[in-house]
């Protein structure tokens, strides 16, 4: 087998909004708002660098099917650059970007190869001297909602000994935090024959399986606290023996973190804030020429959780490093900014749970349903019903549909706990009243 090169990349989303973001000024949501657009600029320059071959981009380029003028435009100006120096681009759309989705009807040059709503197949050739290297298929969405098992329209020309590649979007092994668009399972992928899946839809990068290779590369910046973590491509170099090398390469200008900070022996207000602001400096450190956005978590027991249940412990911090960050902001200084997303108030008053969870009481048998309910599948349905009066809110269906499942389990965990917390409180008052 000839050897090459390539990148497999997915998820550029260009021109997304960052929605529901809170106090941001208008510098650092503009920053924001670039760094989609930061994405790309990497990418074209990672592929010249590593002088690949070609290009496969997995769907999703735009963020919305009625994309913006500047996000096209973008997008043609890499793949005129790619093109100047011989990179050829094969790309699919998605359901953000599908085929009947508003576009600017620019002609691409020969050297970038847009799918239709059919399987179809293109052959790619070696940069260096032009010999065939792969066979390169394809599928794009019609529309933004594509339920068919598309996968299964995938035929391998099994008399060609070229490297296949299928290009697909899609939700593989019903992945619950994505839509279940073109869903498929790797039984049937590996099925079909071919060398490498270049898959695009979850976020998430992955090589979820080898021989053959069937690899999710993530999207190229991630744009909520869901999508935390390095972002970017896979460059595959394909050996003569068929082996595969892959290397990620980091794209994001922006990168999101969760960061836990237990309180556990914090005696202090002020010894809970330096500790809050010692993490901040460690995330700068990390990523010196670029922004970081960070969700705290805060754990354990200790005696600030008081303050930090009333409320105004975190918020008054929050906007005193807010208000550092905007002002560096200001001034341009976009790399190493840390703004803070918000704390998750998960830690508790110090009680003895073992003790009061083996009580003969009221108290200890709620304690005791509690921690049934977050060990069982019924968790879920307990929050559900819960919850349900409160959907008609905006901001509450936000936050619900930003949560992970181990969130909403501390929800009701906290919720437990909270109960616990009254109980004793006003079985203490009742004791200094008697």
């Amino acid at each position: 087998m000839v050897p090459f090169r390539f990148i497999h990349t997915a998820d550029l989303h260009l021109d997304s909004l960052f929605t529901g973001m809170k106090g941001l000024s208008d510098s650092i949501r503009h920053h924001l708002r670039e760094s989609t657009f930061g994405g790309l600029t990497q990418l074209v320059e990672v592929a010249i660098t590593e002088q690949v071959d070609f290009i496969v981009v997995s769907g999703d380029v735009f963020d919305a099917a009625d994309r913006s003028l500047r996000a096209q435009l973008s997008l043609q100006a890499a793949f005129d650059q790619l093109g100047n120096q011989g990179i050829h681009i094969y790309l699919i759309h998605g359901n953000h970007d599908p085929l009947d989705g508003l576009r600017l009807h620019s002609k691409h040059g020969d050297h970038v190869h847009v799918f239709g709503p059919e399987v179809e197949h293109f052959i790619a050739k070696r940069r260096s001297d032009q010999q065939e290297v792969a066979v390169v298929s394809g599928i794009s969405y019609p529309t933004s909602k594509v339920t068919e098992n598309t996968a299964l329209r995938f035929i391998r020309d099994k008399e060609s000994s070229l490297f296949h590649i299928a290009i697909h979007h899609a939700n593989l092994d019903g992945d619950p935090e994505h839509e279940t668009y073109s869903p498929c399972t790797r039984h049937e992928l590996s099925a079909l024959g071919y060398d490498y899946w270049a898959l695009g839809h979850i976020h998430q990068r992955a090589i979820i399986q080898e021989s053959p290779h069937i690899v999710y590369p993530g999207n190229i910046q991630g744009r909520s606290i869901k999508e935390i973590g390095a972002k970017g491509c896979y460059v595959v170099e394909v050996k003569d023996d068929s082996s595969l090398n892959m290397t990620f390469h980091e794209l994001d200008r922006v990168r999101w973190f969760r960061e836990e900070i237990a309180i556990d022996g914090i005696e202090s207000e002020d010894a809970w804030r330096i500790k809050v602001e010692e993490r901040i400096e460690l995330i700068r450190t990390l990523r010196p020429q670029h922004m970081s956005i960070v969700r705290f978590t805060i754990t354990g027991r200790g005696q600030i959780h008081r303050a930090l249940e009333h409320g105004y412990l975190a918020d008054e911090l929050e906007e005193e490093l807010r208000r550092k960050e905007t002002t560096r902001a200001e001034h341009k200084q976009f790399g190493g900014l840390v703004w803070i997303e918000g704390f998750s108030l998960q830690s508790g008053i110090e009680i003895n749970y073992d003790v009061l969870m083996q009580e003969d009481s009221f108290l200890g048998e709620m304690l005791r349903l509690v921690d049934e309910a977050v060990q069982v599948d019924s968790a879920e349905d307990i929050l559900h019903k819960a919850l349900t009066p409160l959907m008609g809110n905006r901001e509450i269906r936000r936050i619900l549909n930003d949560s992970t499942e181990q969130e909403r389990l501390d929800w009701l965990h906290r919720a437990g706990e909270l109960g616990a917390v009254l109980l004793l409180d006003k079985a203490s008052d009742g004791g200094s009243k008697s």
